[in-house]
């Protein structure tokens, strides 16, 4: 039998062939290290497709982007995947416990020519029993399905790891969505507009999180929505400089803003002035339609951004899960 040093990909170089060779016969032979390697490898997998998605996301129109550069770039990524991989973020221990569990061998990932593994197909995988995880995975549910809806992992979300177009979230959209998403479903039950729209609508007004507004002292106000103080408010607030548009021309302006003690009363608060103001009736109405929310939103006075709905519809529709 081949021992688990000479299996382990991710100290070798990403096109190794060889490495391949020897973790194919590792699989065949039943080798309990060889189940944990091919997890690694569909880890690494996993984690060069967020770098691809990321790479897809930049634009490569320099003076020095060529095909070549793309392809050293690609291989790049490659390895530094299978390093990262084998420091571990936690998706190949969950494939091993739950392949183990089931009496599953480094065969049910499928490995692939291409130096990852694939994904087990659903009828191979029904033909083991798969069982599911934690309530999270179902019989016949696949390796690849796995990936893309995060099942099985320890305290998971229910959110998927890709967006509605199959792009993999990049790491700092995923993260807020799932700091937020708890919030977003609160309110969702409150107004009954999809909370994947109101997690939208904080990221397009907060930049991701990372360009909120500030109280006097530097601290976060937790301002989400950018919803300003109006003479009704009678909570705290804070002053910023934002844009606003008149006739289409953009204008800098001082203006006063709510602020909140935490994330969840910014959202409590937007889901009571979506509720009581008379003014968004028909973005309640909206529905499930993104596009019909965004403009709602904007033909009501939300924003003066003439761009404001077409931002908020391609944020919801191609970056969030």
């Amino acid at each position: 039998m081949i021992g688990s040093p000479s299996t382990d990909l991710t100290s070798k170089f990403a096109l190794d062939t060889k490495g391949l060779g020897e973790l194919k016969q590792s699989a065949k032979a039943g080798s309990p290290a060889a189940l944990k390697e091919a997890a690694t490898q569909f880890e690494a997998m996993f984690i060069n497709m967020m770098m691809k998605s990321m790479r897809d996301a930049t634009p490569q129109d320099g003076m020095l982007d060529n095909q070549q550069t793309k392809m050293f770039t690609s291989m790049l990524d490659q390895q530094m995947s299978q390093n990262m991989a084998k420091r571990g973020m936690g998706l190949a221990d969950v494939l091993t416990r739950q392949l183990s569990a089931n009496g599953m061998g480094a065969q049910a990932l499928a490995i692939g020519a291409d130096g990852y593994p694939a994904a087990a197909g659903k009828a191979a995988a029904a033909a083991q029993g798969l069982a599911p995880l934690d309530g999270s995975m179902r019989p016949g549910m696949d390796a690849a399905t796995m990936l893309r809806t995060g099942a099985g992992q320890p305290g998971a979300p229910a959110l998927p790891l890709t967006t509605d177009s199959g792009r993999v979230q990049a790491p700092h959209v995923r993260a807020f969505q799932e700091k937020l998403h708890v919030h977003a479903a609160e309110a969702e039950r409150a107004t009954g507009v999809p909370a994947k729209f109101m997690l939208g609508q904080a990221a397009l007004e907060s930049g991701w999180g990372k360009r909120m507004i500030r109280n006097a002292d530097g601290s976060n106000s937790h301002n989400l929505f950018g919803i300003k103080a109006g003479p009704g408010w009678k909570g705290k607030v804070a002053t910023a400089v934002t844009t606003e548009y008149v006739n289409g021309r953009p204008h800098t302006k001082v203006e006063r803003f709510r602020a909140y003690d935490s994330p969840a009363d910014s959202f409590k608060d937007y889901a009571n002035m979506l509720s009581r103001n008379p003014r968004y009736g028909k973005v309640l109405a909206s529905g499930a339609d993104a596009s019909a929310f965004a403009h709602g939103l904007q033909r009501a006075g939300y924003a003066t951004d003439p761009q404001y709905a077409a931002k908020l519809t391609r944020i919801i529709k191609h970056s969030l899960a």
